[in-house]
């Protein structure tokens, strides 16, 4: 197990701001910064990065947590692994409480996990293969050098070569004590019922890791380089529990701090487009692998940009088809630029023509909008036919109807209209008309994939009723436990009964009300916080709301996080000439005014749950009957004073001054 030193260090040493900022677009906000939610579709922006307080809101969906939290939230981490990936983009060693490894590796030895260690176990293996084997190095590596690629971009890319032996990796990942069950279920070995030793299912071929946006392997693309066999030229890894193509772009992983800086995605067919613009030096390149763009993928560019340009081989036969993506980009509020390469050059090939300046330049000024685009391809085999020409613009008007944006609409039409010398009315007109195909088309399939409707049945509603006292008890409960996660060492200036002026902290404060009134805590999460806290002032340390991030116990590290305040940051309400006060201003009045009001509805609280008691005694054990009564008695005593210190009135149940 990880080592609380380690945790310490990475937890001291990350930045939220960065490790949230390879996944999403952040801008500043004030103090914050501030993109679009990953986990939720949105067009406002209601994700929220605090620097200072090293946390992260997702206002959509109510997540929030540390950088640690969220790379377990993006990447469907575990807390060790969301650890280790983050000492390793800090170069941070991790060091080993050897005595609890075991149960940690029991933890691991999921399924999920197993597949992600068997794939990174066969990508050291295919990289050793193509760098240390005669067949290798003569093969696989002599293949990439003819392709011109450098030893460090072959290593970039983690490059690999499978050998000509049948079962070479199975039987080496197999000796490993990996099972037939985990190899089959990877993609990685085949196991014919003739053949029980198993068959490797990228043998003799040349290797493509395809990596996650974090960088873990999830899958391969390999390349046959023999001619005379019949077989596919392209052999992809199969969809398991870790790789989904539709979710999956090549060179994420390598090319997203480039995307994100440029502001602008390129986008190619092939893996070797990705590799030949890397080493040419435009590193703001992904690939979607020959597989149609989907939804998923067109998401996690969006992460970075929303700036794309298509880049086409010169005599890609499968232009039209890509409309089809165009229109998906554009469902998705990207801006779409597109560029054609001369004939006979595809991305690969111009970048090992040209020096990097050259391309960047080409790519720059050669690219085109998606409507002249359109229109040089459609119009092309139209001639002076007024009926193919006018099914072209018609073609051109339902690309722009997939536009979300009305003014990004209207302006799309107003360089058709220029372009054809068409009215706006008349294409107004036809955007209408589209628009409405659209969304019948889309009505249609929503219908398709909808269940069958069922029996409507009324069925009791099940619902456990919340006591209002103690619910409101809790609710104080809360909020005391976040005034010492927040403004624990803040110190409050007190005066004792007999006027003498003493300095208290908030967090002693708070535990000296918890333990003059033996209060039990309604929350067990709560309790173990304060145990905490107590046992850090025995320590001689003050544990505020960071203290709890870096603890193993990831429920106690979500609750703190929960507890820290950016909701009075998300909007500088000072630039409208609002001044609203923030929770924080008036601490000492806060604290105050909680713990009154919490002792004052707990004391509530007991009065109700001793009556509850009242009845198993009236018979059976008068004195303890009585007993209790008298602790009724005092208990309303002490709750009819407090109504008078907070102004409380009874019988409306509100306050009347605070």
């Amino acid at each position: 197990m990880i080592s609380k030193q380690t945790i310490d260090k990475i937890f001291s040493t990350i930045r939220v701001e960065e490790i949230v900022g390879e996944y999403v677009q952040l801008k500043r906000a004030g103090s914050n910064f501030k993109g679009l939610s990953p986990f939720h579709e949105e067009k406002s922006p209601s994700f929220v990065v605090s620097p200072s307080k090293q946390i992260w809101k997702d206002f959509s969906t109510g997540k929030g947590g540390t950088a640690i939290s969220f790379l377990m939230e993006i990447e469907n981490f575990t807390y060790p692994e969301a650890l280790r990936h983050a000492a390793k983009k800090y170069g941070i060693e991790i060091e080993e409480d050897q005595k609890d490894f075991s149960e940690e590796a029991k933890l691991a030895h999921t399924e999920r996990d197993l597949l992600y260690k068997i794939h990174e176990v066969a990508n050291n293996y295919f990289q050793e293969i193509l760098w240390d084997s005669e067949e290798g190095k003569s093969i696989g590596l002599a293949y990439f050098k003819e392709r011109e690629l450098k030893d460090e971009i072959i290593r970039k890319f983690q490059l690999g070569y499978s050998p000509e032996q049948k079962n070479a990796f199975t039987v080496y990942a197999l000796e490993k004590g990996y099972t037939k069950e985990i190899l089959e279920k990877s993609g990685l070995s085949i196991f014919p019922e003739n053949m029980p030793a198993g068959v490797d299912r990228f043998r003799e071929r040349v290797i493509f890791p395809i990596h996650s946006f974090s960088g873990r392997v999830l899958g391969f693309g390999a390349r046959i380089l023999k001619s005379n066999v019949k077989t596919a030229k392209y052999l992809n890894s199969p969809e398991t529990e870790i790789y989904h193509k539709s979710n999956v772009l090549y060179g994420l992983n390598q090319s997203k701090q480039a995307i994100s800086r440029k502001n602008v995605c390129l986008l190619v067919e092939g893996y070797m487009d990705v590799i030949s613009l890397h080493m040419s030096g435009i590193e703001n390149v992904v690939a979607s692998s020959g597989t149609s763009l989907t939804t998923e993928q067109i998401k996690l560019i969006k992460r970075l940009t929303e700036n794309v340009t298509i880049l086409f081989d010169g005599d890609n036969a499968g232009i039209k088809a890509s409309f089809r993506s165009i229109d998906m980009l554009l469902t998705e509020g990207m801006n779409i630029r597109v560029l054609l390469f001369p004939d006979g050059d595809d991305p690969d090939s111009f970048a090992r023509k040209h020096p990097q300046e050259y391309v960047e330049k080409f790519i720059e000024n050669e690219a085109k909008d998606f409507i002249d685009f359109k229109a040089e391809i459609l119009l092309k085999e139209v001639g002076n036919d007024p009926i193919k020409k006018a099914e072209a613009i018609r073609d051109i008007v339902k690309s722009v109807g997939f536009v979300q944006n009305a003014l990004k609409r209207e302006v799309y039409l107003k360089e058709v209209s220029n372009k054809f010398g068409l009215s706006e009315q008349s294409l107004f007109n036809e955007l209408g008309v589209q628009t409405q195909i659209i969304q019948n088309q889309a009505q249609k399939a929503q219908t398709r994939t909808d269940s069958p409707p069922t029996k409507l049945e009324i069925v009791e509603e099940n619902k456990e009723e919340v006591d209002p006292v103690i619910f409101n008890v809790t609710k104080l409960e809360n909020d005391l436990i976040n005034h010492m996660l927040n403004y624990g060492d803040v110190v409050l200036k007190r005066t004792s009964p007999d006027q003498q002026p003493y300095d208290i902290t908030v967090i002693e404060e708070i535990l000296h009300h918890f333990e003059e009134d033996g209060y039990e805590f309604q929350v067990e999460l709560n309790k173990k916080i304060v145990e905490y806290i107590k046992e850090g002032i025995e320590k001689d340390e003050l544990r505020k709301g960071n203290f709890f991030f870096g603890l193993m116990d990831e429920e106690l590290s979500k609750a703190a996080v929960n507890s820290m305040n950016i909701y009075s940051e998300l909007n500088d309400w000072t630039t409208k000439n609002i001044f609203s006060p923030n929770y924080g201003d008036k601490i000492p009045e806060q604290v105050a005014g909680d713990i009154l009001i919490h002792k004052f509805r707990y004391v509530n609280y007991l009065i109700l749950k001793t009556k509850k008691e009242l009845p198993d005694f009236a018979e059976s054990d008068e004195e303890k009957y009585f007993e209790l009564l008298k602790k009724i008695h005092m208990l309303t005593l002490v709750s009819v004073e407090l109504a008078k210190i907070l102004n409380y009135s009874a019988i409306t149940g509100i306050y009347t001054d605070r």
